[in-house]
């Protein structure tokens, strides 16, 4: 088999057998396929595209390109959740104590924040003690004892994902659906959930900017699932503003305690989080219903069982549960820094993705892989789309250690907010995808 043939087959748009996609996978892996070669298939893939099963077998492939993560020893249907990224998504603190707390095993693998999006595991280092780094038998033990755990991804999954990923971000190929799903799915695959429940972002804090594009690659990723035996849901939702008010990693976590202790239940955030633990209660057989999902979280929060499993996830992973009683401990700012607005009128846009670089140029997130973050800064919203504005009212809060960005970051907020004269409405949740179709609510 020749390199040079798959390259002039997809050039021409035509589709790949399953041994031609696994060639490629394998020259990946052991880097017997240049990067100039690997480039110019990318670029093929993103201008002639690939269809359905073209797309299953990459992902297959790339998931067996290195280790991969035995769940069998878990107890039960093991569920999972992916968030494509965003600003103020604090879903995974909240959703998986809420539903580890009705008996779903979650065995949750994260990643750090990189860019404007945040990452979990920096959220859950702010907890003093808390480990991530666990082995994959640890964390099967840890799931079986206590019914979840969050950890970082272990071992050397799906390498054939870094180094393709590595090159398109450099050779303007990061916007294929088919490259997008197989190298999200490959991760999902490799790391052993059965139930899989996706969040799909749109908006000027997501990825997919675009409402059509975020449903192109849901219906992408859950045909994946289909193909390849997962159970696998997906959900569109609205990233044009920050999920939730903090943006930070402590904030993160003590906006997450509030909810599981029983504030903020009106918040989008919350709404978000209630909807996809749904989806996942539905795909781990612990309810039939939606409607029956919904009462058995509820039931789980109203009783302080959710809040009582994340403190049970803390400890088992080493973290100091006096957070817990204390959240405010997790919040170490030298100052807090009003943001106020200069006019009257109400929200009507905002930019998420500059929102979460001015919370990075605070030091709440990452330019640069190897990059420290500070657990304790970000930035705390005070208005959201469609709230009202008086001028001098503060519109965030800026949780500051160091002066070095301070201009930079408040200059970048402040472009990102909009005032207008006219109230608008965003949506929340613009569908869902599931293996039997999609339903639209917008």
């Amino acid at each position: 088999m020749d390199m040079i043939d798959l390259l002039q087959k997809k050039k021409r748009g035509e589709r790949l057998s399953r041994e031609e996609i696994a060639y490629f996978v394998q020259g990946v892996t052991d880097g017997s396929i240049p990067d100039y070669q690997i480039s110019a298939f990318t670029m093929a893939v993103c201008l002639r595209g690939m269809d359905e099963e073209e797309t299953a077998n990459l992902t297959y492939f790339m998931a067996q390109s290195g280790d991969t993560v035995d769940l069998s020893g878990i107890r039960g249907v093991v569920a999972d959740k992916h968030s494509t990224g965003g600003v103020g998504d604090t879903t995974t603190l909240v959703l998986v104590p809420m539903v580890a707390a009705c008996g779903v095993k979650v065995a949750k693998m994260s990643g750090r924040g990189l860019g404007h999006t945040g990452g979990t595991l920096d959220k859950l280092e702010s907890i003093p003690g808390l480990r991530v780094d666990f082995t994959p038998q640890e964390m099967v033990d840890l799931v079986n004892r206590h019914g979840a755990a969050i950890v970082g991804q272990t071992g050397d999954l799906v390498p054939a994902d870094k180094r393709l990923y590595a090159i398109r971000d450099v050779t303007a190929t990061v916007d294929s659906v088919a490259l997008i799903a197989s190298s999200v799915m490959s991760k999902k695959l490799a790391s052993g959930a059965e139930a899989i429940v996706l969040d799909v972002k749109t908006g000027s804090g997501a990825f997919m900017k675009e409402t059509e594009a975020a449903f192109r690659l849901a219906r992408a990723m859950v045909d994946i699932g289909e193909r390849l035996g997962r159970r696998v849901t997906a959900i569109v939702t609205d990233m044009d503003q920050p999920l939730g008010n903090a943006i930070g990693n402590g904030l993160d976590v003590r906006e997450a305690i509030g909810i599981l202790s029983g504030q903020e239940r009106e918040s989008p955030l919350f709404s978000v989080c209630m909807l996809l633990a749904k989806q996942i209660m539905l795909a781990a057989g612990k309810a039939s219903t939606p409607e029956e999902a919904e009462a058995k979280l509820q039931k789980a929060l109203d009783t302080g069982a959710a809040l009582d499993k994340f403190r049970e996830i803390i400890a088992a992973q080493g973290g100091d549960t006096r957070v817990i009683e204390n959240p405010d401990s997790l919040i170490k700012a030298r100052r807090v820094e009003p943001i106020l607005a200069q006019a009257d009128g109400y929200v009507c846009h905002m930019d998420a993705e500059a929102i979460g670089r001015a919370a990075q140029l605070l030091g709440a997130g990452r330019s640069r892989a190897e990059d420290t973050v500070d657990h304790s800064v970000g930035i705390l919203m005070q208005k959201r789309v469609g709230e009202p504005v008086k001028a001098g009212e503060p519109l965030a809060l800026f949780y500051v250690n160091e002066e070095k960005n301070l201009d930079q970051a408040r200059e970048l907020f402040t472009r990102a907010m909009h005032l207008g004269e006219a109230r608008v409405e965003r949506p929340l949740v613009y569908g869902l995808v599931t293996a039997n179709g999609e339903e639209r609510l917008i």
